[in-house]
């Protein structure tokens, strides 16, 4: 019973999170900065949909979730090994 009282708070408090992060990936002094705020980016998207899921009693938003978790992965490795190399493809 007290957990979908807190839900909506918490649900608030990870969009304020990717506010703030969104922030971040703008106003980066440097691009592994911008790399780190991508990658918290997704992973805050990815409790939102979740906690979101749970609120609505709806599961397709933990297919949406496990989605963003591969795809962010992906676009985290590729963007470090770019950054490590100069080039994505050896």
């Amino acid at each position: 019973m007290m957990f979908f009282t807190l839900l909506p708070w918490a649900i608030g408090l990870f969009a304020l999170s990717m506010v703030m992060t969104t922030w971040r990936l703008w106003r980066g002094p440097d691009l592994a900065d911008r790399i780190l705020a991508l990658d918290t980016l997704y992973v805050n998207a990815l409790a939102l949909l979740v906690l979101v899921g749970v609120w609505q009693g709806q599961q397709f938003g933990f297919e949406i979730a496990l989605l963003i978790g591969l795809l962010g992965f992906i676009g985290t490795v590729v963007l470090s090994r770019f950054v490590i190399k100069g080039d994505i493809v050896q």
